[in-house]
């Protein structure tokens, strides 16, 4: 007898009501002796907003690099995201990639999380673990990927569609790069943390999508998240931070089809929508140039 489907069904074209429900977590994977842990791992807390969110052209190029095997072991877990499919297995291919390359999957770990990347389906906004559920046609999946080599975190995710997906679902992923996309173009030296959000915000508005508050870009690099905070909504004026050349951050708009309002699963990290409607989310790391912005987190093939 086959398992009842994680979606409510809908009608054409529009997506369905989620009603997933939590499955078997397996056992943490295991990371090569060689490969240098972050300071957190093994802690209950991390040691972290102690670093300066300023970078030298040197720790930029590590960033950089950590950043590019995440995205590698991203777009080659994203292969896999089709009908059959276990969020397990995701985890897996892309932990075994960042160990191939030399690195630690940043997730595992930080906080007590046991998995190697987040894997948040449908209605969960972020910080899903990967566990036993199957992937089924018609299904969106964001993977959130952060590797930490040479001293430094790359953090960047990325929505995949499985199978044949239903328009509104699609014009939600494609929306949500684009209000990315957006918000990198808005930044430049001298402009306040502020103005990233209000620029996603009001893009997300012309759809009638939310914008998820409670959870935010931030810097990174030296720590997997600094003091550094960058909401995707318009919160002047607040966050007023100005925006300056050398600093490192993620910007990682996370939109919604309905509420904003949240709930979390007993696992204390998988965040779903209270009106169980899909969401999506997109990420990367960058650092502030001259005039814009570098994108840290591109795939090798980019």
């Amino acid at each position: 007898m086959s398992s009842p489907s994680h979606n409510l069904p809908a009608e054409p074209g529009a997506a369905p009501l989620g009603r997933l429900r939590p499955g078997a977590i397996g056992k943490s994977r295991q990371v090569p002796g060689g490969i240098v842990r972050p300071e957190y791992v093994g802690k209950k807390d991390p040691d972290e907003g102690k670093c300066s969110n300023i970078y030298t052209p040197e720790e930029i190029e590590l960033v950089r690099a950590a950043g590019t095997i995440a995205a590698d072991a991203l777009q080659e877990a994203g292969k896999a995201c089709v009908p059959g499919t276990t969020t397990d297995e995701l985890d897996r291919i892309a932990h075994e990639y960042m160990c191939d390359h030399g690195a630690y999957p940043s997730c595992l770990g930080y906080r007590g999380f046991r998995k190697s990347i987040c894997t948040s389906l449908n209605e969960v906004i972020c910080h899903g673990v990967p566990d036993s559920t199957v992937l089924e046609d018609g299904d969106i999946i964001n993977l959130d990927v952060t590797a930490y080599k040479d001293g430094m975190h790359g953090d960047t995710n990325a929505m995949f569609l499985v199978g044949e997906v239903d328009e509104q679902s699609r014009l939600l992923v494609e929306r949500t790069r684009e209000s990315l996309n957006r918000a990198m173009k808005a930044v430049r030296p001298g402009r306040e943390i502020n103005v990233i959000g209000r620029v996603i915000e009001k893009y997300a508005q012309r759809f009638g999508y939310g914008v998820v508050r409670d959870f935010t870009g931030h810097g990174v690099g030296h720590e997997f998240h600094t003091g550094l905070i960058i909401p995707h909504y318009d919160a002047a004026p607040s966050y007023a931070t100005e925006i300056v050349p050398g600093m490192i951050f993620t910007i990682e708009p996370m939109l919604t089809l309905g509420s904003i309002q949240w709930e979390q699963w007993d696992d204390d990290w998988t965040i779903t929508t209270a009106d169980r409607r899909r969401t999506a989310q997109f990420e990367h790391t960058m650092v502030v140039t001259e005039d814009g912005v570098d994108v840290l987190t591109l795939p090798t093939a980019a």
